[in-house]
């Protein structure tokens, strides 16, 4: 039986959940299930401050080297996205897990401080350079009308485990914190085997090479520069866009536990509004993404980066628990509505010599924001006390309009907004667009 149904219109409906799942290739299942083991054991950031406090260092030093670590991985997904296109997914998977294991190793026997800065930003960086190669590797091997699903199973996998990983780090950490990176250092290494062993491999047979060359001699080979995303100036409108969805949402880890403490609120409350987020994220992300898979990518653009703006609008409003609550709920729900067709969209519309780095550029603008964001939140705060959150408001609906300039539809082949070829012209640098859109 096909896994794709008619509706009443005769037009084809998007697949669901579980249905996705079986027409899921092995490869990109075994991509997702090292992602989760990886994530089962992401200590290093978490317990940064304690280990180092713990071998002696002061507060501030172990302050520099969480600092040295988010820097790292700005750096990282850059570098992941060069890599995914220069080499493959694979190798730059393969790569990124298995430097990242002696890396974190290290760690444990370093007691020089200045290498130890070196060590953190070295493993932040390496451990970094998958996520473009994982979502560059789902979109190769993913049909289209199923990316955004897979997509979304790919966002579960690590929010679910991230959402243990502090758990085990607990009580791995109790027993010694040696042993709480090594058992970090494992889980990578078992991600590195399983892309060693189950991802795809670039067919490197003769008569591969042989017909490679052949198609090399009559057309030859696009070589792709990060400066060739940049001339794609929509997709750089896009990225501003997402650099500043980024610094209005992290703010609920920087200035909202500040003005919920200032307003005399119950810190509980804070970790209750949490709580709620990763409930509803981990149970209903993929049931909302089952509808939303099939609108138009800049009516889930507007749509999400909307529902924050009215998230934070709530707090502007007062710190009171119902507003709270109800702020929390917005931008909880852009997270569900909005982040696996965000995330899936570069991979939609980069060509394919330029994939990896399309995808490493927007993360890397989602990390620089994450990196900016609670720095600009608490100087505001504590400046401008709760009116932070009308210039956040302010900010995310600037970003929102932005997106809407820069977005635009996805051509893929097999997509249900794929125009004619009659149609479709190429941007320089090659990627397909609508002229009408």
């Amino acid at each position: 039986m096909s896994g794709e149904v008619a509706d009443e219109t005769g037009t084809k409906a998007r697949p669901g959940v579980f249905e996705t799942w079986r027409q899921t290739p092995r490869e990109a299942k075994a991509l997702l299930a090292g992602v989760f083991v990886s994530k089962l054991a992401s200590f290093l950031q978490i317990f940064l401050v304690l280990f180092l406090t713990h071998r002696g260092f002061s507060g501030s030093q172990a302050g520099w080297a969480l600092g040295v670590y988010g820097a790292g991985a700005v750096l990282g997904t850059a570098i992941g996205g060069w890599l995914s296109d220069r080499l493959s997914p694979r190798s730059a998977t393969v790569i990124s897990m298995m430097g990242s294991a002696v890396l974190i190793a290290s760690l444990i026997y370093i007691k020089y401080y200045p290498l130890i800065l070196l060590a953190v930003l070295l493993v932040s960086a390496v451990g970094q350079f998958y996520r473009p190669a994982a979502q560059s590797m789902i979109t190769q091997l993913t049909p289209p009308d199923k990316l955004v699903m897979v997509t979304a199973m790919y966002m579960l996998c690590v929010n679910l485990g991230t959402t243990v990983a502090p758990l085990i780090g607990v009580a791995l950490a109790e027993i010694s914190y040696n042993l709480l990176f090594w058992a970090e250092a494992l889980a990578v290494l078992t991600f590195g085997v399983i892309a060693l062993v189950a991802l795809p491999k670039p067919d490197r047979s003769a008569a591969a090479a042989a017909a490679k060359a052949k198609a090399e001699e009559a057309d030859p080979p696009i070589r792709g520069r990060y400066v060739d995303v940049l001339r794609d100036y929509r997709y750089s409108l896009f990225m501003v866009a997402f650099f500043l969805q980024a610094v209005v949402y992290v703010q609920y880890t920087a200035a909202l536990p500040l003005a919920i403490k200032a307003a005399g609120q119950s810190i509980w409350w804070y970790g209750a509004l949490i709580t709620m987020n990763a409930i509803i994220c981990a149970t209903c992300q993929m049931i909302a993404t089952k509808f939303v898979q099939g609108w138009p990518i800049r009516v889930v653009q507007l749509t999400g980066f909307t529902l924050v703006a009215l998230g934070y609008a709530m707090y502007a409003i007062d710190m009171l628990p119902v507003f709270l609550i109800l702020g929390t709920l917005f931008w909880t729900l852009s997270e569900i509505v909005g982040v696996p067709t965000m995330f899936a969209y570069p991979g939609m519309i980069a060509p394919p010599h330029l994939r990896g780095r399309y995808i490493g550029a927007m993360q890397t603008m989602f990390g620089l924001g994450a990196t900016v964001g609670p720095v600009l939140g608490v100087l505001l705060f504590e400046h401008i006390g709760q009116r932070v959150w009308i210039w956040m408001t302010l900010i995310e609906v600037v970003a929102t309009v932005i997106g809407a300039i820069g977005i635009r539809r996805a051509t893929a082949p097999g997509t249900d907004d794929t125009p004619t070829p009659d149609s479709v012209v190429e941007s320089p640098t090659g990627v397909a667009v609508d002229p009408a859109d």
